[in-house]
């Protein structure tokens, strides 16, 4: 039986790490498939604001996962001028967030619909989508009506599990739902908070196949002000969206994602004990993407990359099926803890014809 449908996540997502070649220059990806990216998340590896832009905002507009402050209004020649056919090309003018020659970055970029939106009408407000059906993500963008118990339609086709929302015209947190803490609680991407009680955020009711629904509030339903919510849906062998529980040992827990992941976000969700939000991947690492890596950046901080730390403190394993925890911080594992996270694939376990992948 076939495992997958995606046997190229590099169709879908892809990382690129460079370093800055200043205003008008360009990053290609070196994926196996060419991938023009519609979600673009920057960091500066040496520390500074991290910067999300999306195609459907226009590529000179920006949101901090670091910041609760509104989008930048966008400054000419500043960010992407171009979102290519693998991959981006800066504006004219130099930047420290993006293109510094000084600096080395990371991007992590997501594929939706090569920039394409549609009007959605489903739910009580209306939206504007930008939808990968099959990878299972969408942009969405809509203008909060201040009521509550209000559905917003999200063009996936099947019920997300993480949704991300940001106000873009005020100071406010960034909102993020996660099917295993549930539509009582809600999390904030730009703070180490554990995930907090609230009916006045989602609604009683789980996102559907197609809307999820918001109260009446400044962070992502306020009258008249423009929101950008990312939606994610699981798709089997390509993306996983779950939770383990800490052992508090070296000899960490094994976490079962059904693929070899390219890209992890870790939070803990318990507490905010160790719970900044970590991110991890197989493109940055002091053995050259050898299985273990202890190289770690926080989203909601402006934090530089921690590279120094020991395996036994920052520790995650990248496995062909999954990955294991060898750490036993308390951002990773701390005994009892409960943490969320996301997970992108580099190769599915078994592929659509039921080949089994080879193990690093």
């Amino acid at each position: 039986m076939a495992y997958t449908n995606i046997d190229d996540p590099s169709a879908h997502f892809q990382i690129a790490t460079y370093t800055g070649g200043g205003g008008g220059s360009s990053v290609t990806n070196d994926g196996n498939s060419d991938l023009k990216p519609d979600l673009v998340w920057f960091v500066t590896r040496e520390g500074n604001y991290k910067p999300l832009i999306d195609s459907t905002r226009g590529g000179n507009k920006f949101l901090y996962s670091d910041l609760a402050q509104g989008a930048d209004t966008g400054e000419s020649g500043v960010g992407i001028a171009t979102f290519n056919t693998d991959g981006f090309t800066f504006g004219s003018t130099t930047q420290i967030y993006f293109n510094n020659t000084s600096k080395t970055y990371v991007a992590w970029q997501w594929k939706a619909n090569g920039g394409t939106t549609a009007s959605n009408t489903t739910g009580d407000i209306n939206t504007t989508t930008q939808v990968n059906s099959d990878a299972g993500f969408s942009i969405v963008t809509y203008t909060g009506n201040g009521g509550t118990n209000q559905t917003v339609g999200h063009g996936l086709g099947v019920s997300p599990q993480v949704i991300i929302v940001k106000n873009r015209e005020v100071n406010a947190n960034w909102i993020v739902y996660h099917h295993k803490t549930g539509t009582s609680k809600y999390l904030n991407l730009d703070t180490a908070g554990a995930a907090a009680d609230s009916s006045n955020i989602w609604g009683s009711s789980a996102p559907s196949s197609t809307t999820f629904t918001v109260q009446q509030h400044n962070e992502y339903n306020d009258s008249g002000e423009g929101l950008v919510a990312y939606c994610f849906a699981e798709k089997q062998g390509y993306s996983k969206f779950d939770s383990y529980v800490g052992n508090g040992s070296v000899n960490g827990p094994f976490v079962y994602t059904g693929f070899q992941p390219a890209w992890i976000l870790l939070k803990r969700s318990d507490s905010a004990s160790g719970g900044n939000w970590s991110l991890i991947d197989n493109k940055r690492s002091a053995s050259g993407g050898a299985n273990v890596n202890v190289y770690s950046i926080t989203a909601n901080t402006a934090d530089a990359e921690s590279t120094g730390e020991a395996e036994s403190t920052y520790g995650v394993d990248f496995l062909s099926n999954g990955f294991k925890i060898r750490a036993s911080h308390v951002t990773r594992n701390a005994s009892g803890g409960t943490y969320i996270y996301m997970a992108f694939a580099e190769n599915p376990f078994t592929t659509s014809t039921g080949i089994p992948t080879t193990a690093r």
